[in-house]
């Protein structure tokens, strides 16, 4: 067991972050993840659609958090979930309509949520019609120069034009079948950086950029407060394509060192990859936005490490927030807990920007399950398999709860991934016949993919599908530990996981961290065991260590805010549970 520290032990060192910048709501917002077709079915079709996220609004009302970001809707062949997108402007009727989508965005402004929609612009569907006019066109064409087209290598071209590999698996290019217009080297070859129905476009090409910013107005002169940008760090490709001798992986493994940097392996290599010449698309996104009333934001998904090239992302002039996912892919290890948001918060002050938390999404394993693996490393991030070593559930979801209140107490903005306040963990059983996602078939199932983190949520235990839409169908099958998770068995109920993030969520507000300073607590600041730090009047401190955490007497006039687990009390002395964080007022 712990010594217990005295009161004046608890001192803080001097701030290592100070709030920047003015008050807008994207500097301290927690954004919640709508995943729309595993959120709510509102037709009874087994897919989640818009009118199923009206329906459930309040529930995020509820729970406390600020804005809403849906990931893609659009028009798409789903062969990427919606990611392969083949109109820009149009719903898929999966979803619904574009009346829907307005009825949606009009109710969640008026329970005082901000919406974000999510915007592909690295590649389009093989369906888009741009793609389709480069197919009939010939080589050379203004059709082709949309896409990025290329002659092969070799005696007739049959060599790709470089040894670029997909992210999700297998060669990045693909060749056109042969037609009579081809040149010398034969029929051309065509990049798709993810799978091969979703080729990447030319950023090179002015009409590319213009139409970008033409879908970015239709969509704000809907109302909405912002986009959320798919591979941001992707759209410009080295000149030339050179070839390259590492490894794209939809997230790379983690680094247990942390290094004094942040860096954890989770940035994405290569001349693929956050080229300057991004930053050049973002500040004329940048002015499109400010055309608008409202604080609108752009929100980069940038698997890019250092932290340092990241912060290149939300300079003054270009984007607002870039997701951390340093701080995802840390270890479950104080000193790199301590590191990674050292880190974090240096590199964004540096451009006065807010750092960006998150902890789970619908591109990797949820941290409940992540946590619950006996490797003390952040766990697998692209699917865990029936076959693989499965998690702990309950170390997975005390662990989870620990990382959450940890993260939620930091200054900047956060965001949480539907399911999560339900503490729902990965569906690490799925069998290979239900998975859709095309990374588990383009590795030949050596990944098993991303749709176990994307399972349909459950909302009422007694229910067909626990609820999910009218009829009980669901697209993805549901694990039977949902049942208890569900979320009519956590409301009201103390102590659950749900209640714990509403009431986390009551206190960062009415408490201002997300403008708050940081400093760490002395007594702890070189702990190989716990975490802990002052934001405004509020201290959090989080035991990562196997034993109990003996806390000292509170000083009159402070309160426990709120805590992940059950606090234990001996002799007097408050005990903190290992896995566990409580938010103490000062």
């Amino acid at each position: 067991m712990s010594a217990a520290p005295t009161v004046a032990q608890l001192a803080v060192g001097a701030p290592v972050h100070s709030p920047a910048g003015g008050r807008e709501w994207w500097r301290s917002a927690v954004i919640y993840q709508v995943y729309p077709r595993s959120f709510a079915d509102g037709n009874g079709d087994g897919i989640g659609d818009l009118p199923g996220v009206t329906a459930h609004l309040d529930h995020l009302r509820s729970l406390g958090v600020d804005a809403v970001w849906l990931s893609p809707f659009y028009l798409s062949p789903q062969k990427d979930a919606g990611y392969d997108v083949a109109d820009y402007r149009q719903i898929d009727p999966l979803f619904g309509t574009l009346e829907d989508f307005e009825v949606m965005l009009e109710a969640a402004h008026e329970r005082g949520l901000r919406v974000i929609v999510d915007l592909v612009p690295n590649h389009t569907s093989d369906q888009h019609v741009w793609f389709q006019e480069a197919l009939a066109a010939a080589p050379g064409s203004a059709a082709r120069d949309r896409y990025m087209f290329r002659d092969g290598k070799g005696t007739g071209g049959k060599v790709p034009p470089n040894n670029w590999q997909s992210i999700f698996g297998g060669p990045a290019w693909t060749r056109l079948a042969p037609r009579e217009d081809d040149g010398p080297a034969g029929p051309q070859w065509y990049l798709h950086m993810f799978d091969s129905s979703q080729p990447d476009l030319n950023w090179d090409n002015p009409e590319v950029r213009t139409e970008f910013e033409n879908v970015l107005r239709f969509w704000l002169d809907r109302g909405v407060d912002g986009f959320r940008v798919d591979v941001a760090h992707g759209m410009v490709k080295a000149p030339g394509l050179p070839d390259w001798a590492g490894r794209v992986a939809m997230v790379e493994g983690t680094d247990p060192a942390a290094p004094e940097d942040g860096s954890t392996g989770a940035g994405n290599n290569g001349p693929m990859f956050d080229q300057d010449g991004v930053h050049d698309i973002y500040r004329a996104w940048n002015r499109v936005l400010a055309e608008y009333d409202g604080d609108r934001a752009l929100v980069a998904e940038a698997w890019v490490e250092p932290l340092s090239r990241l912060a290149n992302y939300v300079r003054p002039d270009e984007m607002q927030q870039a997701f951390n996912f340093s701080f995802l892919t840390t270890p479950w290890s104080a000193p790199a807990m301590r590191t990674v948001v050292n880190a974090s918060l240096a590199a964004m002050d540096d451009v006065g920007a807010p750092t960006t938390w998150v902890l789970s999404n619908h591109d990797v394993v949820r941290h409940a399950s992540r946590l619950g693996l006996s490797e003390v490393a952040a766990g697998p991030l692209n699917g865990i398999a029936a076959t693989d070593p499965q998690p702990d559930h309950v170390l997975g979801l005390r662990r989870a709860r620990a990382a959450t209140l940890l993260m939620l107490g930091l200054p900047g903005s956060a965001y949480v991934y539907q399911g999560e306040e339900l503490g729902l963990p990965d569906h690490t059983a799925l069998p290979a016949g239900v998975r859709q996602d095309p990374a588990f078939f383009r590795t030949g199932g050596a990944e098993a993919g991303r749709d176990g983190c994307r399972v349909p949520l459950p909302w009422t235990a007694d229910a067909p599908g626990y609820g999910f839409g009218p009829t009980g169908d669901t697209w993805l099958p549901q694990p039977e530990a949902y049942g208890v998770l569900a979320a009519d068995q956590q409301y009201g109920v103390a102590g659950s996981t749900f209640e714990m993030y509403r009431e986390a969520l009551a206190a960062r507000r009415v408490e201002d961290l997300g403008h708050g300073a940081l400093s760490w607590v002395d007594a702890f600041a070189s702990s190989p065991d716990v975490i802990a730090f002052q934001v405004a009047d509020v201290v959090v401190v989080a035991n990562l260590g196997a034993a109990p955490l003996a806390l000292p007497a509170l000083p009159a006039g402070s309160e426990v805010l709120v805590a992940s687990g059950e606090l234990l009390g001996a002799d007097g002395v408050l005990m903190l549970p290992s896995d566990t964080t409580v938010w103490l007022r000062a």
